[in-house]
């Protein structure tokens, strides 16, 4: 009968388990959901910045501007900024983009030059102070869907280490959102910014929906926005150059919340995914315990009969 009592205790708990796991998968999903809304509230003045920036490069060299953002000098120190979570339970997301950043490290230390690290979000952060790593800066508690005004706050550290020469080149180290069950580190330099891509290209805008009762996201192509372009009889009030230093610092502010939004999307639907996984095997373990119950009970209702047809035999 213990053993019963045991077995019942233990489907309850697994059960209990199965509703939290539940529970956080459908959390996850709702900031999914508010995730996208914001990326596709915050397209348009994105894309109206590359548009003006496109323009302008039309109308100058970027080569031959000479401003703190496009200069590019011998490398002496690498700054990496590493974006990861601040909670686990999401399978390996934390894991593989601090590995991709470890590796990087050893690249950039095997080319003879030092790096310092500015990392984003608890797991990164404590993975790299035990190990004692040089860091320059730790950004943690952010909005799990991120916003333009923590994008600008990491974005003004990043500026001031490079303008102060504290680091020649900055590089970013954040997960790409793929689909719900893939992605992937990925690396991109972000100072001194690149006038190379600013040419209007196609994108896609990934949507979470739901069929069946299952979750699933659907890729829908936009087409680039060439509408609206800088006629090229247009006369500037100011010099171009200095119009161009006023937009670089909001360009570098855009690919920063671009960033911090792949990570978070990232970060979420592999937490969905392993909150969906926890939640089977509850089930599978739910039902496995139970067949064990049924097992163990049957076979404590026949012990029971058998006592009782031989205290029967044994009074004849």
């Amino acid at each position: 009968m213990a053993n019963l009592k045991a077995i019942r205790d233990r489907i309850q708990s697994v059960k209990n388990t199965k509703k939290i796991t539940e529970a956080m998968r459908l959390v996850a999903a709702a900031k999914v959901r508010r995730a996208q809304e914001q990326v596709i509230a915050t397209r348009p003045f994105a894309d109206r910045l590359a548009q003006v920036l496109y323009g302008l490069q039309t109308r100058l060299r970027f080569e031959d501007a000479d401003l703190p953002l496009l200069r590019k000098r011998d490398v002496q120190t690498v700054g990496i900024l590493v974006i990861s979570g601040d909670r686990g339970l999401c399978g390996g997301y934390n894991a593989n983009v601090i590995r991709r950043a470890e590796t990087r490290a050893k690249e950039i230390k095997a080319e003879g030059l030092d790096y310092r690290y500015v990392i984003v979000g608890r797991k990164a952060s404590q993975y790299f102070q035990r190990r004692e790593q040089p860091i320059s800066q730790t950004f943690t508690g952010l909005e799990q869907v991120p916003t333009a005004a923590e994008a600008s706050m990491i974005a003004d550290e990043l500026l001031s280490l490079f303008l102060s020469e504290t680091v020649d080149r900055v590089e970013l180290v954040y997960t790409k959102f793929v689909s719900l069950v893939s992605s992937r580190p990925v690396i991109q330099t972000l100072l001194p910014l690149d006038p190379q891509g600013l040419e209007p290209q196609d994108d896609e805008i990934f949507r979470l929906t739901s069929r069946g009762g299952d979750f699933q996201v659907e890729r829908q192509r936009v087409a680039a926005n060439t509408q609206n372009t800088l006629p090229q009889d247009m006369i500037f009030e100011q010099d171009p150059v200095q119009i161009l230093d006023a937009l670089l610092p909001l360009y570098l502010n855009n690919q920063l919340l671009r960033a911090l939004q792949e990570s978070a999307a990232s970060e979420l639907a592999a937490r969905m995914t392993a909150m969906n996984n926890a939640s089977d095997n509850a089930s599978e373990l739910i039902s496995t315990l139970t067949l064990s119950y049924n097992k163990a009970r049957q076979a404590a209702i026949t012990q029971e009969i058998l006592e009782v047809v031989g205290g029967a035999n044994a009074l004849k």
